[in-house]
């Protein structure tokens, strides 16, 4: 079990390293157990292994659901400062950890077109998780659609969610007579 830890601990440290600098060394320990590190073995171990790690690069402080969801499902919010259902919207995703790409029609005009294309309108917030487009937030629906995906219920413990967006103003009070 505890050569297993070890195993795990070695790989993590590994994997959230670059690729270009990740080595894992495979040795026996004096009492015959399996020992992986990032780190050489002392001088008096003989036939250690040094591989070279090839997998992917995982982001700090995510799940192996979070990141399978992400590779499988990637989710793009479309949102601007539209008010509560925008602001709702980012809320909703950075409370659950899901790693997503923002974009805001109001200030990128390539958002724009893309969110004309995808839409047929300029409405946010919009939320794409893999094929599956969401036009206007309704929590049920969007926590649905991402507990298909697989991503987490909520952000691992002690990770720090996104800082969301500053509220958006409100619409101007109209004047009075």
């Amino acid at each position: 079990m505890k050569a297993g830890l070890i195993m795990v601990a070695a790989w993590l440290a590994v994997a959230s390293t670059p690729l270009a600098a990740a080595q894992l060394y495979q040795w026996k320990d004096a009492q015959g157990r399996a020992v992986y590190s990032d780190q050489p073995p002392p001088p008096s171990i003989r036939n250690a292994q040094q591989k070279a790690f090839k997998g992917s690069v995982i982001e700090v402080g995510e799940s192996y659901a979070a990141r399978t969801a992400r590779e499988k499902y990637p989710v793009t919010l479309y949102a601007s400062a539209c008010g509560a259902p925008c602001d709702q919207a980012r809320q909703l995703l950075n409370e659950r950890g899901v790693p997503h790409s923002n974009k805001d029609p109001q200030a990128s005009s390539e958002a724009q077109a893309e969110l004309q294309k995808l839409t047929g309108r300029l409405n946010v917030p919009v939320l794409v998780v893999g094929s599956d487009k969401l036009d206007g937030f309704e929590t049920g629906q969007w926590q649905s659609t991402l507990d298909r995906a697989g991503y987490p219920k909520s952000a691992l413990p002690g990770r720090k969610p996104e800082p969301a967006a500053a509220p958006s103003p409100a619409a101007p009070a109209p004047a009075k007579p």
